[in-house]
């Protein structure tokens, strides 16, 4: 059966409605606009939604937040770092296609993108070698990236290379959301504000854990819904023994 055409987008007079204003769109926003559009069109986008437990995790947030009161240490320190040990354990989340989708390169390194909302649109600084670098180094190196994101915006140098992208709503707000995979990547993590929830023990007693959000975007070409629940899963399982990614 043939496909139907797309119709052409709809051409408004929207000040026949009422008042209005236009404005131009910025530089970034028309490359995202048209980055985003290929990655939502050309890649079969699933998203996997999950609760992981950070109790832990907060509190040796705030033990190492009182050592080091010069960095802001934050839950996706532990996210990069986690993310380095799932992508071990599952090599077809560090991979991509190849331009002519012939070819799958699995890549030995572990660069980490993080996305940064500045006031130009939504950049991604990816952060190279995460499994070399210590939970306050990476703080520091998100800070400094960060900043020079807002501030200057970033080169075309500091946004390649990337193995699997974060994106955090963390200080905003949400449940889930699906995030738009970052081509030529094919996993993404979302990340909603954690919550504190009551958990049933195997005694019946009742305790509170803070319980952290998480949407994974995949590629359905290369992982499956299975390999993408145990992907998060062994994320959760590193984050609930948070010791382990101090280094």
């Amino acid at each position: 059966m043939p496909q139907p055409e797309i119709p052409a987008w709809p051409q408004v007079d929207f000040g026949s409605f009422g008042e209005v204003e236009s404005k131009p769109l910025s530089r970034i926003q028309k490359l995202t606009a048209g980055y985003l559009t290929r990655n939502w069109t050309m890649i079969p986008h699933v998203t996997h939604n999950d609760e992981v437990d950070i109790t832990r995790l907060e509190k040796l947030k705030e033990e190492l937040a009182a050592r080091h009161a010069d960095v802001k240490i934050s839950p996706l320190m532990f996210l990069m770092k986690a993310a380095v040990g799932a992508l071990r354990a599952f090599p077809q989340f560090n991979a991509s296609l190849d331009a002519a989708f012939t070819n799958v390169i699995y890549k030995k390194y572990f660069h980490v993108g993080v996305a940064v909302d500045t006031p130009m649109g939504l950049l991604v600084a990816v952060v190279r070698d995460c499994d070399k670098k210590g939970i306050e180094e990476l703080a520091r190196e998100v800070a400094a990236v960060s900043k020079k994101a807002r501030e200057k915006g970033l080169t075309m140098p500091e946004m390649s290379g990337g193995c699997f992208t974060i994106s955090s709503l963390g200080g905003i707000g949400g449940t889930s959301f699906t995030p738009i995979i970052n081509a030529p990547e094919v996993a993404i993590l979302g990340v909603c504000p954690s919550q504190w929830k009551p958990a049933r023990a195997v005694d019946d007693s009742t305790s509170w854990r803070l319980m952290l959000p998480l949407s994974l975007s995949y590629d359905h070409r290369l992982i499956n819904g299975a390999d993408a629940a145990r992907f998060v899963r062994h994320i959760a399982k590193l984050l609930a023994a948070p010791e382990s990614l101090l280094t």
